[in-house]
């Protein structure tokens, strides 16, 4: 079930793209201006939540992308994590370079097929109303650690003819674990080892990537995937990158994702510190964390970040059963739920085996969120746990407009006292089945003061306080 702002974004995105275009219309995604921790569009605030079963949708066979958007949609999700990755990983990937017949690839030559996938996941999207946070380049994908990839990518030398190994500054293979940052491919701009040669390729790249998403205006960036590279490759591709917009009349919102877990890292003050070149922060590594370290780092940037309020975005939500770093079905949900809570502006599902992606639990969880949303809009309400009573580590969260609204998470089947002012008319607590994305009962508290609340039974919950 979609509340009235997300039904209307996914109207008007249908009627903007079949009629005007984005970069016609007045109205497109933005921080909103009355709070702009959240977005917007049209000046009307749009909560974005979301899932997905892979990283790059837009490689996908176009039958299986109309598949895995209208399961998004009918969720009540509105927004997918889109990385410009051309690995090999199912089979269907393609390169965005044209191969010869020789075998090598021509960087100068583009190959049709891969523009077209993503012109055409850019179309779909809009028409659903789902919004694409993009990851222009993946530290993963020029590699060998755990893969061949960049064995037989057409920016290594041997698999192209435009450059060698001496002209580009390239070596043969890179086994170690890119978190080391010894491929030189993120060392090209002026401000690092100034590689004329590579750049010119990456900035070309960059370019037609924009020519198709400056037509449309539900798009965000992000320049990297979860890096721990140099500061000064972020800065140059989100300038280049709002440079390149700017001459076409048009403005982009840019971010950069950093590896640390810790959110307090000085890393992360890269993005933190400057407002004026980056509109949004992505703290998808906070999702790392557990328990209340997850929640009091997020509220850590909240409070960092409160002298320039801007959307926090967590665009990967980890934890499903059995995958390698012991995350859980359970650890997904709390944490998408906590992010929540706690003032986040896009929330998405991780893909599986690190995340539950848009399988029955994600999509429960979503249609979840949005029943809480269609009674408590969540950008009217703040984190509030010191509201709480008898409450341990992990047991309850809550968002609050004092004495006008509650809502409240409770993981698994804790028990927890709010105090509630006296209003006419009492309270009602109306109860939301996480795990089914169902309503639950409904209860009315006819007097103030100290009340109990405990769930109707194990499992994760939330719950609505609001007056009739």
């Amino acid at each position: 079930m979609r509340n009235r702002c997300t039904a209307l974004f996914g109207v008007w995105l249908a009627m903007t793209v079949c009629s005007i275009g984005w970069v016609n219309g007045k109205d497109f995604l933005e921080p909103w201006g009355e709070n702009p921790w959240y977005w917007s569009f049209g000046g009307e605030p749009v909560l974005l939540l979301g899932g997905s079963d892979d990283d790059n949708l837009f490689q996908w066979p176009e039958a299986e992308l109309i598949a895995q958007l209208d399961r998004i949609a009918d969720a009540g999700g509105n927004v997918i994590r889109n990385t410009m990755s051309d690995r090999k990983d199912k089979g269907f990937e393609v390169y965005p370079f044209q191969q010869r017949e020789d075998g090598k690839y021509d960087l100068n030559v583009w190959n049709a097929e891969y523009w077209t996938r993503f012109d055409r996941m850019l179309r779909e999207t809009a028409k659903r109303g789902i919004v694409v946070q993009i990851e222009i380049w993946d530290r993963f994908d020029y590699v060998d650690q755990a893969s061949n990839r960049w064995q037989i990518h057409p920016y290594n030398p041997k698999n192209n003819v435009n450059y060698t190994y001496e002209e580009s500054g390239f070596a043969r293979e890179y086994p170690d674990h890119p978190g080391q940052n010894r491929q030189p491919f993120f060392f090209t701009t002026p401000d690092q080892r100034d590689n004329a040669v590579v750049l010119r390729y990456q900035q070309r790249f960059v370019e037609r990537m924009l020519d198709s998403t400056l037509q449309h205006g539900h798009v965000l960036y992000c320049i990297d995937n979860e890096t721990s590279g140099e500061e000064e490759w972020a800065r140059y591709w989100a300038r280049h990158i709002k440079a390149y917009a700017k001459e076409r009349g048009q403005s982009v919102f840019v971010t950069e994702m950093w590896d640390d877990w810790n959110l307090r890292a000085d890393r992360h003050k890269r993005t933190f510190d400057h407002p004026e070149l980056y509109d949004f922060v992505d703290v998808s590594q906070n999702n790392q964390n557990k328990g209340q370290v997850h929640w009091d780092n997020f509220l850590y940037v909240r409070e960092y970040l409160s002298k320039h309020p801007r959307p926090i975005n967590t665009t990967k939500t980890y934890g499903s059963d059995g995958n390698k770093f012991g995350h859980t079905d359970q650890d997904g949900i709390e944490r998408f739920w906590r992010h929540l809570l706690a003032g986040a502006a896009s929330m998405r599902f991780h893909r599986p085996d690190s995340g539950l992606g848009i399988n029955d639990k994600a999509v429960a969880a979503i249609q979840a969120a949005r029943k809480l949303e269609s009674l408590i809009p969540l950008w009217t309400v703040q984190a509030a746990n010191e509201l709480l009573g008898e409450r341990s580590e992990n047991e309850a969260y809550l968002a609050a407009a004092p004495g006008r609204a509650y809502a409240l998470y409770i993981p698994s089947g804790g028990t927890v006292e709010l105090v509630l002012p006296e209003v006419d008319g009492g309270w009602t607590m109306h109860w939301i089945d996480i795990d089914r994305g169902e309503w639950g009962p409904k209860q009315n508290v006819d007097k103030a003061g100290r009340t109990r609340i405990k769930p109707p039974s194990k499992g994760n919950w939330a719950v609505a306080v609001v007056r009739p």
